[in-house]
């Protein structure tokens, strides 16, 4: 991301990757080429983000196995967090752990309860390769969360379990997008 641009004003919006995809189920892979290609993808991922209104996106979502996300995120407090990681490892996930609502872009319209740590770290690099250190609380630490799942093969349904995760099931069968 160039300094002072604002993210995603020089993306492309791409299609969403949806639920039952093979992407979204494998683990994506390294980013080895910090180049120009990077940097495009960060941008698509950040127009794509806002297109679709949401607060994270991860490359797979956008049918990329690649290790990178984007976020524009508020915490609990409404403190805005808006940024990138490019092989992100999520190296804490502490605290309290707080079953509230979640959703996915790659699920679109639904949501069930789940289970994450309301503190989290992760770290990476930017797009130019510079070491990045992440840390959230509460709204923004789900989130961090969600997007490292999801280069590690995983989307929320995964984490939802008993009653919540066959009525998600469901839901998602009778899903319009659904394949």
């Amino acid at each position: 991301m160039r300094n002072g641009s604002i993210p995603g004003t020089r993306g492309r919006v791409r299609p969403l990757t949806l639920l039952g995809s093979p992407v979204l189920h494998t683990p994506c892979e390294e980013v080895t080429d910090f180049g120009p290609q990077l940097s495009t993808l960060v941008d698509d991922l950040f127009a794509t983000m806002y297109a679709a209104q949401g607060v994270g996106l991860a490359a797979n979502q956008v049918g990329e196995s690649l290790r990178v996300f984007v976020y524009d995120c508020p915490d609990d407090e409404d403190v805005r967090h808006l940024g990138h990681v490019v092989n992100p490892r999520l190296v804490e996930a502490d605290g309290l752990v707080m079953r509230g609502p979640e959703g996915c872009l790659s699920l679109p319209g639904l949501e069930a309860g789940t289970e994450r740590y309301d503190h989290a770290v992760v770290e990476g690099f930017t797009v130019t390769g510079e070491p990045v250190r992440v840390h959230g609380t509460g709204f923004f630490a789900r989130c961090l969360q969600h997007e490292c799942d999801h280069l590690e093969g995983k989307v929320y349904a995964d984490r939802v379990t008993g009653w919540r995760h066959r009525r998600l099931m469901r839901q998602a069968a009778r899903a319009s997008w659904h394949r």
